[in-house]
């Protein structure tokens, strides 16, 4: 107790439990990754396992003609060859709607399609017997672009296609379409002072995760499974894997397994469903682990792009209109590429005011890989294109292009394209204003007093390619808005179960969520928030499973708003709990336990005064206070299919960049000599882990803007499957990276927060081409920029 009962003892106010919301505390997984030591799913092992491997098509568009596996089968150490008529229940899975086959289903829609899958003891001799099973193909045309998905006689790659998008499509090819309509477009063009139109690209990049698709599946003795996998919603998993096996979904556990990295690309199936099948089928665990080979065709990728854009403008420089027509390329299977169109259509106009707005985004089946999620999910191709224009219209105009965009910027009151009011700050003006003013890198880094050039400050660095002659400095600028949360009327929810009890004198909390952990930092943030609301300094984390109920995906910038916002809603409703029993236990000692208002801070019971009531561990005694809630943020709604009117979206995040590069016009090569950030987060509940999300987001705008690109053939293949040929930037490609965090409370959102993840990824890339244009004068309308973009005149 705290001292004699009914007199209580005072503590520092203002003193809070340390390591709560607002402090950077250490990350728990931090020290075992930067040594090595860190268990990922790559490293799961069980006695007895066998190894799964898949064999994969090797054409883009084709039709199997012969399927023997007789060969394979007689291979020693081989315990299953499984095919599409070896599925033993549901044939298709998806994230949207169900149209991906788990086995090709005789027709190859895509280069890398699974065909069969082999479980053997050793992962060579499953390859080797892979590579006996005999396929014949009867190889067709592939439907690359939207000429030939949409044109006449086009092919039409799912005849059976059974969703709630089909009817509202032109072409059965068109996997979804969202036009975005609002005023007078014909009108405003009268008005206009200045006209630019433009056509522009985006290539396919890929979320190049470094640890590959890996998971241990083990038959379990009541006839179900569990499968142990790195992943990003495990949930969703489930709910694909389960059909496929034809068992209930209580009988399929996931638990979450190290995960190295995501940004998207583990939230569609890859290797799940596929290793329970062999799992079930030999009676034996199964791991799989893709190689990087595999892993290119294993998992979607960023949406390719072709966009077309109109802006008008007064003389005095205000946008009058502002016309644009997206297409994505979906590849082979919808995917997330319904939810994604509608991010491009909802904010492709860009965090600005305009009154007239017609805006059409359509996403494509193909015979290309297939495309979903990526950080920036939609927002990252559009703010490509609207960012150009602002330049190209700046310039038009006479204007400088920052203060263009400023005269230009929404805030607080404004109406997005879809009529929806943004309700929380948005200070598009103030984070350029603050970008702009950070200090510029000294011109001509690269050269070291009377000792020549440092190499590694030049365009080609230690390649040793230039030694400074025809090297120009370019400063370019954007910003970008990206949603947070699922959109669109989606039941975005969390859930958290937290436990308070006395463990050896001490309070101690449990906090269980499905969140999977993919780097965020997600697992420190929950820890902080239990500290802040039950005021324990022991917090213990519990591994994420399907035993709690889901806590959605890992993407959406929403992790900390939702699942956060599920830890911090479940722990309030603890604390309650607990004061009932402090009440019950000690309301008679001193009338503050019924008048006044009651925090749990350093492990006691304290009013707002600083007064200490009570220990937590005299409080709680024996008793545990456990409780599993569901907390969700306030609703979205759908928008309407041909208007594109709608609150669709729940919070809105900002972001802008300043990039100085420096390029050799001879050689084609670019230096990203800095990229700075301004970014308004709300509220910065880890600072460090804040500055790591921004910093890690903009260098995947940079990678986008200057080397990152799957490449595609005419025929539809990938030409380069590997980190020797799928170029991503390196330590010596990362510029200094600058921050500066502006924390405006959203009022609506757990402690002010703001989603921080994906909006740097958004404006790092235009402000990169936006420097190279000034540095070159060239118009550069696709990225990445590629040398011969440079040096062709």
């Amino acid at each position: 107790m705290t001292g004699t009962v009914g007199v209580p003892t005072r503590i520092t106010q203002g003193a809070r439990t340390r390591g709560g919301v607002g402090e950077s505390t250490l990350r728990p997984d931090g020290i075992l990754k930067a040594t090595g030591e860190f268990a990922y799913a790559s490293d799961l092992w069980h006695e007895d396992m066998l190894w799964g491997h898949t064999l994969r098509a090797p054409h883009a568009h084709a039709l199997i003609t012969r399927l023997d596996i007789t060969e394979a089968l007689r291979q020693p150490g081989v315990y299953a060859v499984l095919t599409y008529a070896d599925l033993p229940a549901a044939k298709l899975y998806g994230l949207e709607f169900r149209d991906q086959p788990v086995l090709c289903d005789g027709r190859v829609r895509h280069h890398g399609e699974p065909v069969a899958l082999v479980a053997a003891d050793h992962p060579e001799t499953a390859r080797r017997a892979a590579a006996k099973i005999v396929v014949e193909y009867d190889v067709l045309p592939p439907v690359t672009d939207e000429a030939s998905a949409t044109g006449p006689g086009a092919l039409v790659l799912h005849p059976d296609r059974d969703d709630h998008h089909a009817a509202h499509v032109p072409h059965p090819n068109i996997v979804h379409r969202q036009p975005v309509r609002r005023g007078d477009v014909e009108a405003a063009r009268a008005r206009a002072a200045v006209i630019v139109r433009e056509e522009y690209e985006v290539g396919m990049q890929d979320q190049a995760f470094l640890g590959p698709e890996s998971g241990l599946a083990v038959p379990a003795d009541d006839g179900g499974i569990d499968l142990y996998v790195s992943t990003q919603w495990l949930h969703v998993d489930r709910e694909q894997i389960a059909p496929v096996l034809g068992l209930p979904e209580e009988k399929v556990r996931l638990a979450l397994s190290g995960v190295g990295g995501a940004f998207g690309g583990r939230e569609d199936l890859s290797m799940q469903a596929h290793a329970c099948l062999l799992a079930l089928h030999t009676g034996k665990p199964v791991k799989m682990v893709y190689n990087r080979y595999e892993s290119f065709f294993g998992h979607v990728h960023r949406h390719p792009a072709r966009i077309t854009y109109e802006h008008g403008a007064t003389r005095e420089g205000r946008l009058t209109h502002v016309v644009a027509r997206i297409v994505l390329d979906g590849g082979a299977y919808a995917s997330s590429t319904p939810a994604v169109v509608g991010n491009a259509a909802s904010l492709g106009l860009g965090p600005y005011v305009c009154e007239n707005v017609d805006i059409e985004a359509i996403g494509l089946y193909t015979n290309n890989p297939p495309c979903g999620a990526m950080r920036g999910f939609g927002a990252v191709q559009a703010c490509f294109a609207y960012e150009s224009q602002m330049d190209k219209v700046a310039a038009g105009l006479g204007l400088d292009p920052v203060e263009f965009r400023q005269l230009n910027a929404m805030e607080q009151g404004s109406l997005m394209p879809t009529g929806q009011p943004v309700d929380s700050p948005a200070p598009v003006a103030e984070l350029l204003r603050r970008v702009r003013s950070m200090p510029l890198p000294p011109e001509r880094q690269w050269e070291s007093a009377g000792e020549g050039a440092d190499l590694r400050a030049l365009p080609g660095g230690l390649s040793n390619t230039s030694h400074g002659e025809g090297v120009v400095r370019g400063v370019g600028y954007a910003v970008g808005i990206k949603n947070v949360g699922f959109s669109e009327g989606f039941d975005d929810y969390s859930t958290a179960r937290v436990r308070l009890e006395v463990v050896g004198g001490e309070p101690v909390a449990t906090v269980h969520t499905a969140m999977a952990e993919v780097g965020q930092g997600g697992v420190t943030v929950h820890a902080q928030i239990a500290r802040t609301e039950l005021g324990v300094a022991q917090v213990t984390i519990q591994p994420a499973d399907t035993l709690v109920g889901s806590a959605g995906s890992t993407s959406a910038s929403r992790q900390t708003y939702v699942t956060g916002g599920a830890v911090r809603h479940t722990c309030q409703a603890v604390r309650a709990k607990v004061l009932q029993i402090g009440r019950r236990k000690f309301g008679s000692y001193h009338p503050a336990w019924a008048t006044a208002e009651l925090l749990l801070e350093r492990g006691k019971v304290v009013t707002d005064g600083g007064e200490a009531l009570a220990d937590l561990a005299d409080v709680l005694e024996e008793e545990a206070v456990d409780l599993e809630l569901e907390w969700r943020h306030r609703p979205t709604h759908p928008l309407d299919r041909e208007t594109g009117q709608g609150n669709g979206h729940v919070q809105y995040s900002f972001a802008a960049h300043r990039a100085v590069v420096e390029v050799d016009t001879d050689l084609g090569l670019v230096k990203v000599v800095e990229l700075a950030c301004a970014q308004d987060v709300g509220k910065a509940l880890n600072p460090l882990s804040v500055v790591g999300q921004i910093q890690g987001g903009t260098t995947q705008g940079l990678g986008l803007a200057v080397m990152e690109e799957i490449v595609v053939d005419p025929e539809s293949k990938v030409g380069n499957p590997s980190f020797t040929d799928y170029l991503i930037p390196t330590i010596l490609d990362t510029p200094p990276l600058p921050v500066d965090v502006l924390e405006l409370a959203d009022d609506h959102a757990p402690y002010g927060l703001r989603g921080v993840g994906e909006a740097s990824t958004l404006s790092s890339t235009p402000a990169v081409v936006a420097a190279v244009r000034q540095a070159t004068g060239l118009a550069l309308t696709r990225v990445p920029i590629r040398p011969e973009h440079l040096t062709d005149t």
